[in-house]
């Protein structure tokens, strides 16, 4: 393979499959106790080599998704779940029935973009079979200070911080960087006749993962914080606290006729906050 094991490009290839697999385990292509298929099989539909592979399901072991067992392969242990006052869904569907709107609003609040670029990317493949058609999509993301001490992810030595801090980075701009050739090429296509998107920093930790979906839903997930391993570009493991987003349960909240009801206060409550540190916190457009 001349994708290598490390340097930028093994790194891109790793976030990659790694990021595709999530969609997959998220969304429902691979259920929760399916199998995955083989290494090999993995390898060869993605164009990477073995050893990419296997970094990848070791960063998906360790972030509870899958387990191993000698002979029996390797299964999903963990979906993304969805807490909601009428039924059982995943993140998945609901961001796919938005973009099956005529226009798109989403604002988003996150500590990276990495689950946020996975569903747009998906979102972008439907508009290009022309699935849907959305006229117009407007998405603003709000993401911690880069300046900002975060208290996770946070290597357990000392020593690998720095180490853990580019890795951080790297993977917050990887899929920025990716969510904006994504929109800017559907627009350049013409695929979508308006796009709008606009990424801004806020002196804040997240404590919380937050989607306002077109004004009137809301998904909202707090972080959970774990001790595990976290997999450099060069295939070395760091043991690190860090937070589960993908794959943490989310509530589902829908603005309703009923001002007064449970979800419309919900949904009025969270789109006054992003305004407010939107306008007032966050650091210039980028």
């Amino acid at each position: 393979m001349s994708e290598g094991h490390t340097g930028e490009g093994g790194g891109r290839e790793f976030e990659r499959v790694a990021g595709e697999l999530r969609a997959r385990m998220a969304g429902g292509r691979y259920p929760l106790h399916s199998r995955l298929p083989a290494q090999r099989e993995l390898a060869d539909e993605f164009g990477v080599s073995r050893d990419t592979v296997q970094r990848v399901l070791a960063e998906l072991k360790s972030e509870g998704w899958i387990a191993s067992r000698r002979g029996s392969g390797t299964r999903v242990i963990k979906s993304q779940r969805i807490q909601s006052p009428t039924s059982s869904q995943r993140l998945g569907p609901l961001i796919g029935a938005a973009f099956e709107q005529k226009e798109v609003t989403l604002d988003v609040y996150t500590l990276t973009s990495e689950s946020l670029d996975m569903h747009i990317r998906l979102q972008a493949e439907r508009i290009r079979s022309r699935e849907i058609a959305p006229e117009r999509i407007a998405l603003r993301v709000l993401l911690p200070s880069e300046s900002l001490e975060l208290p996770y992810p946070r290597a357990l030595d000392a020593a690998d911080a720095p180490r853990l801090r580019d890795r951080f980075r790297t993977i917050t701009r990887r899929s920025t960087e990716s969510l904006i050739h994504v929109l800017r090429d559907l627009q350049a296509a013409a695929l979508v006749p308006s796009v709008e998107l606009h990424i801004r920093h806020a002196p804040l930790t997240p404590t919380f993962k937050l989607y306002v979906i077109n004004g009137v839903e809301v998904l909202h997930g707090l972080y959970q914080i774990v001790e595990r391993d976290l997999v450099l570009d060069s295939g070395e493991q760091l043991r690190a606290l860090d937070v589960l987003g993908l794959g943490a349960t989310l509530t589902h909240h829908v603005q309703d006729d009923d001002p007064d009801s449970a979800g419309s206060v919900f949904v009025d409550t969270m789109c006054k906050w992003y305004g407010s540190v939107w306008d007032l916190l966050s650091e210039g457009p980028e």
